[in-house]
């Protein structure tokens, strides 16, 4: 995941210089639209997201596999979605490497993209320069992995899951909020970075964080994080919950 952050890093670079030489962006009038994918007879699919910059919500709930609106007003992020051998991508063309758009501040990229709750699912969530809101409780999760370049961002991982599952999350440079289970067993390895964290109704052993139902529930969720610079709260629901009030 180190290598994927840093790769990150410098496709960001590359890109903001690129803008800075080459004015290719152009803000237009806003184009709103509308795609859905269905399941068909797909058993277990993997869901792939790359999302340059702006605003991504994505939730579950949907009726088919995908139910998703786009808002946008640079034509260059109209997004592409395509469906092929039980993998769904949902991507901008220019994939995570968007320009930073330093010259371009009235830009809007928004996301809505709402998943089905029925089948088993492989998780994956790339995104650059982005403020997101990832509530994946109700999804059927085997698989997490999230990279975000910078921004503000809060993964929901509140539920009762049914099986183990491994999630990896590599902050970047941004500020997450992570949203824990209280009755499903969850450990948190955070790897070294300059990154102030910040831990909620969880035991901390040196870079280590669990929660009380680690070692007792029959489920347990692994979580991986490679952070870069900012901040990270790991907060269990009904324990953050009581601390605010």
């Amino acid at each position: 995941m180190k290598t994927n952050r840093y790769l990150i890093t410098i496709l960001f670079i590359f890109a903001t210089l690129l803008a800075s030489c080459n004015s290719i962006l152009r803000v237009g009038e806003l184009q709103t639209e509308s795609r859905s994918v269905e399941l068909g007879d797909a058993k277990s699919v993997r869901v792939e997201v790359n999302f340059g910059a702006g605003n991504l919500d994505l939730v579950g709930g949907a009726d088919k596999l995908l139910a998703a609106d786009f808002k946008y007003n640079v034509a260059r992020f109209k997004p592409d979605v395509e469906f092929t051998d039980s993998t769904l991508v949902v991507e901008q063309p220019d994939g995570i490497a968007i320009p930073l758009l330093t010259n371009v501040s009235d830009f809007r990229n928004e996301w809505n993209l709402h998943l089905s709750n029925k089948v088993p699912m492989d998780l994956s969530v790339n995104m650059g320069r982005a403020t997101s809101n990832l509530d994946l409780s109700g999804l059927s999760l085997n698989r997490l992995e999230v990279s975000l370049g910078a921004g503000a961002s809060v993964i929901d991982l509140n539920d009762q899951w049914k099986h183990d599952m491994d999630v990896t999350i590599d902050t970047g440079a941004a500020d997450i909020t992570l949203q824990l289970p209280k009755d499903v067993g969850v450990q948190v390895q955070v790897g070294s970075a300059p990154t102030i964290i910040v831990a909620s109704g969880l035991t901390q052993e040196g870079n280590v964080y669990t929660n009380a139902a680690y070692g007792v529930s029959g489920v347990t969720m692994h979580i991986t994080m490679e952070p870069g610079i900012g901040r990270i709260s790991l907060e269990v629901a009904d324990e953050a919950a009581a601390a605010q009030k």
